[in-house]
């Protein structure tokens, strides 16, 4: 998947602990048109201490890969000791992995808490794109693509052309613009003196400059969405019966795509590592985990360049 060459086998590591998210991820997987040389390892990583939850993995291993062979879909099984996140990361980077696939919460998971730790170490740490899946799971239709103009974005918009949606899914590609300025504007200059008259001409001629830079926001969001539309289409398979169309929205860009998500009922949110900042040491940005804790569906992390390892 993540080699660019359509033909090329994908490998995909799928980790799992019995949890109903766990099976959401398999199941989500299921779903997907994979290429006749695709290969999953399924993996369920165990503490040490609890050497005795061997078996009770190793079965619902061996249920999963049942699942995975009635769709004619190469799979092999491990059960592993050690830290569940520390043994997920390092698997993928010693086995040819494209992609990371487990779900948002594992069987130890807290009430309340929207992802667990293991998760969330993982799509942290991993230099690998991941995808987090949520239970229920009811199939995949609605998918929202978000789009930033970056580097990490872009690598998003790429990897679409290689990985695969369930026919006919309604692809929605999203942009938020920045929220309104106004108020980032001081009331007037220090050398204007404050009089009524130098006040309504200040705001007049802010409103204008506000009016003018949103303008060219919009102008400028319009135009990345409509090359990132013609972009989809040339890389999205011919035949994929993916339908694809943008959206422009303003505003603090977690909050509109949570909103988005919940009114046109996205089941999976697709981003590069968005609100990344330059000189810290999170790969992760601050959109994205937001996203991952409170969007309520599944989500592909896919990382920037850099960031992924090519095999």
């Amino acid at each position: 998947m993540a080699t660019g060459n359509l033909n090329e086998p994908c490998h995909i590591l799928l980790a799992t602990d019995g949890s109903e998210h766990a099976y959401a991820a398999a199941a989500l997987l299921q779903d997907l048109p994979l290429p006749q040389a695709c290969s999953i390892k399924a993996i369920s990583v165990f503490y040490p201490r609890e050497a005795g939850n061997y078996y009770y993995f190793n079965k619902q291993l061996t249920q999963i890969q049942q699942d995975f062979e009635n769709r004619a879909i190469a799979i092999s099984t491990e059960v592993l000791a050690g830290s569940p996140a520390e043994v997920i990361i390092e698997t993928a980077q010693v086995n040819p992995t494209d992609l990371i696939v487990l779900g948002a919460k594992g069987l130890r998971a807290t009430l309340g808490i929207l992802l667990g730790g293991v998760a969330q170490q993982v799509v942290e740490y991993s230099s690998h794109p991941v995808l987090i899946v949520r239970a229920p799971y009811a199939g995949i239709r609605h998918v929202l693509l978000v789009s930033a103009g970056s580097p990490h974005s872009q690598q998003a918009v790429e990897y679409l052309g290689q990985f695969r949606l369930p026919k006919g899914t309604d692809l929605k590609v999203l942009y938020v613009l920045p929220p309104h300025s106004l108020h980032q504007i001081p009331q007037h200059p220090p050398e204007m003196a404050v009089s009524p008259t130098n006040a309504a001409l200040f705001e007049a001629a802010s409103s204008s400059t506000v009016s003018t830079i949103e303008e060219q926001d919009e102008l400028e969001g319009k135009k990345l969405l409509s090359k990132t539309v013609d972009r989809l289409g040339k890389i999205i398979p011919e035949g994929a019966g993916t339908t694809v169309s943008s959206l422009l929205v303003r505003g603090d860009a977690a909050t509109e795509i949570i909103n988005c998500v919940k009114t046109l009922r996205i089941d999976l949110i697709i981003a590069g590592s968005l609100g990344a900042s330059k000189g810290k040491d999170w790969k992760l940005g601050s959109v994205s985990r937001k996203l991952l804790h409170y969007a309520g569906c599944s989500v592909l992390i896919v990382r920037e360049p850099s960031q992924v390892v090519s095999h």
